[in-house]
């Protein structure tokens, strides 16, 4: 058996690939940054052509810089950004318009009118609410906005898919044979796919006028025959097969080892991502969560889970440098933060695509409120810091509300977990520990661990587990009155957001 497994990660800034030996600890990394294409207010787009590039090129850098080859890895995972979507041209393998992002809110219009329509259809057969955030309105808004690109779709010429699909389809082959697949997980964010049937829903499909010839097979997370091989021509310069495709946050689920109903992780990347596993049943949310596939090994029955999903977590720290400037980089936000012990009555709600879960208001826009002549830029960057914590209570308020399990521990992962203030104030907001592993990166493990179980590198789930090691743990050392207290004043700049954005 080879001792190595790839995991490609393409994230919503920038993409890496991994790699990981029995142990499930890194060999190999290399990772790029792609450009944010900001064409509008509220509209978020990438270049696909420029994410596959980067793609290819951090496949090539990790393995050259290590010493491997294809033949060194038994098989390799895929695990992206979720809802971004992308349209491309089968026989040329060009798009027909840069990718929308999931933040992108150009849909909202859509978006109101499937509320209105059919909100209820929409949440009972997909687990999720009308919302800008999914794929579904993005391809209806490219089907009524491309030229040619409708008569196409039903030609079966222009094709559909999140960018696990597109990227899947350029490592097997393009358009000499490439596959044209999904897995549940990503197809489960369309608000096209039927949780319970995990097939494209007719019904829905006529909701939102799409042609059914454009969308991808849905496959289990994990499959040994689903996915095909890269090939001789592309950054693998070989024959490996492709064993998984996986959501980020379902990833990270499958990394943090979060396998069995009852367990929690969150996510800290762009957004902000708290998962609970629910099993085999899907727990319809009444607190504004998502229902969604949280896995499916193949052979075997999905796995369900709630969602809570932030909009801006780590691009706040991001904002902070590129639009302020009151930083440098992302690690500076701490020192900056650590300057002052408190936030001094400052509040940043940093709703810049509206706010999800669970408040779904895409009428909200960010606020800083509070400030006093008292107020500095240690300030701003520490509310920065809470904005990311106390989006997190909200979501695992509602989880308590629709699941009745309270949380004992917070598992968590990501790049804002090297924050160590972040990690302290985030304990202190929920009043319970949080646990850091020592692979943080834990969505391109995630990833890994479904492609090695599909070919057998791994036995199980007790085999992963004894993977899993702790690198810090943070213990909340705020008083009950403080905790209260500061929550007490978030709610109150989230109710300054609304209503600033015209509702549709």
């Amino acid at each position: 058996m080879l001792d190595l497994i790839g995991a490609v990660d393409q994230g919503t800034t920038s993409t890496r690939f991994m790699v990981f030996d029995h142990a499930g600890a890194v060999v190999a990394r290399h990772q790029l940054e792609h450009e944010q294409i900001l064409p509008r207010p509220g509209w978020v787009e990438h270049n696909p052509v420029e994410i596959w590039e980067r793609t290819s090129a951090v496949i090539q850098t990790a393995l050259n810089s290590h010493g491997l080859r294809a033949a060194d890895l038994a098989a390799i995972g895929v695990t992206n950004q979720r809802e971004t979507t992308v349209v491309w041209d089968r026989r040329t393998g060009r798009p027909y318009h840069n990718a929308i992002v999931w933040q992108d809110t150009r849909t909202d219009r859509i978006a109101a009118e499937l509320e209105s329509r059919a909100g209820e259809l929409i949440r009972h057969r997909t687990g999720l609410p009308p919302a800008t955030y999914f794929a579904g309105g993005k391809i209806r808004w490219l089907l009524e906005n491309v030229d040619g690109l409708r008569a196409a779709a039903e030609r079966g010429e222009a094709l559909f898919g999140t960018i696990d699909t597109w990227l899947l389809w350029n490592l097997t082959g393009g358009v000499r044979g490439g596959v044209h697949v999904t897995d549940v997980t990503n197809a489960s964010r369309t608000m096209l796919m039927n949780l319970e049937t995990l097939d494209w829903d007719d019904e829905l499909l006529a909701l939102f006028d799409i042609p059914r010839a454009m969308l991808p097979s849905i496959r289990p997370s994990s499959d040994p025959a689903g996915y095909g091989r890269t090939t001789a021509q592309g950054p693998l310069a070989g024959e490996v097969p492709v064993a998984a495709a996986v959501g980020d946050q379902q990833a990270a689920m499958i990394g943090q080892v979060c396998l069995s109903a009852g367990e929690a992780k969150n996510t800290y990347g762009t957004g902000n991502f708290l998962l609970l596993n629910t099993g085999g049943t899907p727990v319809r949310s009444k607190n504004g969560l998502l229902t969604t596939v949280c896995y499916q090994f193949a052979g075997q029955d999905p796995v369900y889970a709630l969602e809570g999903s932030i909009a801006v977590t780590g691009s706040a720290v991001q904002w902070l440098r590129d639009q302020l400037g009151i930083i440098q980089g992302a690690s500076q936000s701490e020192t900056l933060a650590g300057e002052v012990a408190d936030n001094g009555g400052v509040y940043f709600v940093p709703a810049f695509s509206g706010l999800f879960a669970p408040h779904w208001r895409s009428d909200a826009r960010g606020a800083i409120v509070g400030l006093t002549r008292y107020a500095t830029n240690a300030h701003i960057a520490r509310a920065t810091l809470e904005a990311i914590c106390y989006q997190t209570r909200d979501v695992a308020d509602a989880m308590f509300k629709d699941s009745g399990v309270a949380l004992e521990v917070l598992k968590v992962d990501g790049g804002v977990t090297a924050n160590n203030l972040c990690m302290q104030i985030q304990a202190d907001v929920l009043g319970v520990p949080v646990s850091r592993p020592v692979v943080s990166e834990t969505t391109a493990l995630g990833a890994a661990y479904a492609a090695g179980l599909a070919v057998g590198f791994w036995g199980g789930a007790e085999e992963l587990r004894k993977n899993w090691r702790e690198s810090a743990r943070w213990r909340p050392e705020w008083t009950e009155p403080q905790r209260a207290a500061g929550y007490e004043g978030w709610r109150k700049a989230i109710g300054r957001t609304l209503d600033w954005a015209p509702a549709h």
